[in-house]
């Protein structure tokens, strides 16, 4: 039995506007970057973020630096 199109549960992607490819810009707007995480500080997967794999990378490289730059936190902390 298939589903119809009109039958399934529709799952909300997040989608956030991806930023130009210069990574000194995506490093320091922390703001974004916070968009894929979760609040335990890991970061999201391409699944639940609905980007490409190479859009993926991109961010993941960002946050890890911006971690050690020391503008995002490695845990979250109570």
């Amino acid at each position: 039995m298939k589903i119809q199109a009109s039958e399934r549960s529709s799952v909300s992607m997040k989608t956030p506007s991806t930023r130009p490819s210069n990574e000194n810009l995506l490093v320091h707007d922390v703001v974004f970057l916070r968009k894929f995480m979760t609040e335990q500080g890991k970061i999201l997967s391409r699944r639940s973020t609905g980007i490409s794999a190479k859009e993926q990378r991109k961010i993941s490289k960002a946050i890890k630096h911006a971690r050690l730059l020391g503008l995002l936190q490695f845990v979250h902390t109570r």
